[in-house]
């Protein structure tokens, strides 16, 4: 069943240079309490469409076109960006939070992490009496591996993990059915990376709520996800379950990610990574925008922009050359 259906989506940026189309025509389902991964380079238009969804987005930034529909465990339903001000903030944090990229840029520098805590419940669950509100902070914190006597602690005071354990404590204050994850291990090392998604996992087996999981780092979504979509110049380009992309990836870019880190088990190989840099959403070529830096392009693909369609299995892919048992397979 789906907690959130994304019909459609566009955002642009509008410049004195020219409109960037950040996010175009993205179509994507969250499944209740499942993990999905956002993948692809630097400018794909990952966090555009998380900040979209949560309507994060300033000026100017606009969102053009599409539904983004929100689905209660009761069976109502939300159409998330025709929410007005007062519906917005109560949808926010009880329904839906974000977690961000660096932890120490969106915790407040000048209150302490239990504090911030507290403020979620304060606001958000006003019938929450004062000795309520402090057992949660501990026991949210402890859940995310967070000592009660840190609750006191500044945010300059814990270390990089300790940070983003208390952005995801925050996240989960009023147990929301989604919770956006941001790039939230990038700044950090591999082991502590390691346990903050160790616990990611753990929390969401405990609480139920679905994730959206964004990083440019294939690898570690394919530890993590339940399902992936990978994005280039704005648009979907591939959908399927982790172990689905790993096995047979079927679009030339979702190929070039997969080979753009070493194997852990196996004979060594040549990183071959991707050719080329990402196109100027400004000016997008012709037809399939991956096919100036694609290995397997023909001459349709400078012409025809490929639908985002249904595979044999589970998943979809944007790309000409989407038949038989996919690019992987006649790549190996």
């Amino acid at each position: 069943m789906n907690v959130l259906e994304i019909r459609g989506l566009g955002v642009d940026y509008l410049s004195g240079s020219g409109v960037v189309h950040a996010v175009t025509d993205v179509s994507l389902d969250l499944r209740r309490g499942e993990i999905l991964g956002l993948a692809g380079e630097s400018g794909s238009g990952k966090s555009t469409l998380a900040n979209a969804v949560a309507r994060l987005l300033r000026p100017p930034a606009t969102i053009t076109s599409g539904s983004v529909v929100y689905h209660r465990e009761d069976g109502s339903s939300l159409d998330v960006l025709a929410l007005k001000r007062e519906e917005l903030r109560r949808f926010r944090w009880k329904e839906l939070a974000v977690v961000f990229q660096s932890a120490m840029n969106s915790l407040n520098p000048v209150s302490t992490v239990g504090a911030q805590v507290d403020d979620v419940l304060r606001i958000h669950a006003p019938a929450m009496s004062r000795n309520e509100r402090t057992d949660r902070v501990v026991e949210l914190l402890q859940r995310v591996g967070i000592s009660a006597d840190r609750r006191r602690s500044y945010p300059h005071e814990l270390s990089g993990g300790m940070r983003q354990r208390a952005a995801i404590a925050i996240a989960l204050a009023l147990n929301p059915e989604i919770i956006i994850m941001d790039e939230p291990t990038t700044a950090l090392d591999v082991v502590v990376q390691r346990d903050i998604l160790h616990e990611i996992r753990a929390l969401r087996e405990e609480y139920g709520f679905a994730v959206v999981f964004i990083t440019h780092d294939l690898s570690l979504l394919m530890e993590i996800s339940d399902r992936i979509a990978i994005m280039y110049a704005g648009r979907v380009v591939e959908t399927g379950t982790a172990r689905g992309l790993h096995k047979t990836p079927r679009h030339p870019y979702t190929l070039g990610l997969l080979r753009s880190f070493p194997r852990l088990h196996g004979p060594r190989e040549e990183l071959l990574g991707i050719p080329g840099t990402p196109p100027d959403l400004r000016s997008l070529p012709p037809g399939c925008a991956f096919h100036p830096r694609c290995h397997l392009t023909v001459a349709e693909c400078s012409s025809i922009l490929p639908e985002l369609t249904p595979g044999s299995t589970e998943g979809a892919v944007a790309c000409l050359l989407n038949g038989g048992s996919g690019v992987g397979e006649e790549e190996s």
